[in-house]
């Protein structure tokens, strides 16, 4: 009995091999996807495609070739280099038991809700906030530094993080939402270097910019000096979203997950028309002078 149990183990043994090896690729490809990884991943997929190419007797390209060949053998050093940002939070996530495990909140709805809520009191009130949700992409490398909260996403919770007093440390960094909770408050967020950006922008814009640049996050910006809702995705900006509007591009970003919106390194939108509550087109704005610089 024992003999035939390990005949049936050792016949099953590849196929349990590839599975493992099939299920790890496919989790860490889920890690990478939405971040800088993937353009250069591509990239040293191209330069191999190109190496086994150029080594064709009839392409003639010994040159070439022996350059691939010098590249192509500090491969191993320049992933490590490439992608340790990614590898790092590859590890982290598996010690985290994220590696393992995919689930999303089954209040999406009411998430939104408060989302939308508490930007709308924000603006109002003229207290800059950034808010990030995160999607695909992992966001564990940029809150190493920051707050750990695992706290359910309410206006109020909101609201207090980014009142600006000096009693509250937190108010001047931004917050994480993932899975529908507030996971961090405080992070510190990379300035975007695109010099297709308005200078108009402030810090605080830039921020959320540099994030939506390097990653597939969504991040909401209030404006302290304009109060008006902003959103940041693909490097792209949207400006001075109403309430209804928000909460539909959010819907379509988070719930209904369509295909990926705009571009990478896209020129901020100077003024892009909005929706009114009413669902209809505002009109054009008239010119005016350029608007003071957004913290």
């Amino acid at each position: 009995m024992t003999g035939e149990l390990f005949e049936f183990l050792r016949e099953i043994g590849p196929i349990i091999d590839a599975a493992i090896v099939y299920y790890v690729i496919y989790r860490l490809l889920l890690l990478i996807k939405g971040t800088r990884a993937v353009p250069m991943l591509i990239g040293l997929l191209a330069m191999i495609v190109l190496y086994f190419l150029s080594q064709d007797a009839f392409m003639g390209l010994p040159t070439f070739n022996w350059l691939l060949e010098k590249f192509i053998g500090s491969l191993f050093l320049i992933i490590v280099v490439v992608f340790q940002a990614d590898i790092r939070r590859a590890l982290v996530a598996f010690g985290g038991a994220q590696f393992f495990t995919n689930f999303r909140s089954a209040s999406e709805a009411q998430v939104l809700d408060e989302l939308v809520k508490v930007s709308t009191v924000l603006a109002e009130k003229r207290i800059g906030a950034l808010i990030i949700i995160e999607r695909d992409a992992n966001l564990d490398a940029y809150m190493e530094e920051a707050v750990k909260l695992d706290a359910r996403v309410s206006k109020e919770l909101l609201h207090a993080l980014f009142v600006p007093e000096r009693q509250n440390p937190l108010h001047d960094g931004a917050v994480v939402v993932r899975h529908g909770r507030v996971a961090a408050a405080g992070v510190f967020l990379p300035m975007s270097v695109n010099p297709q950006n308005d200078r108009a922008l402030g810090t605080r814009h830039r921020a959320a910019l540099g994030l939506s640049e390097e990653t597939d996050a969504v991040v909401i910006v209030v404006s302290e000096e304009r109060g008006v809702v902003s959103v940041a995705l693909d490097g792209h900006l949207e400006r001075e979203l109403s309430p209804a509007t928000l909460r539909d591009r959010l819907t379509d970003l988070l719930i209904r997950k369509p295909g990926r919106v705009g571009r990478r390194g896209g020129r901020v939108a100077e003024r892009p028309s909005t929706k009114g509550d009413a669902g209809a087109p505002s009109p054009p704005a008239p010119p005016s002078a350029p608007p003071p610089p957004e913290a």
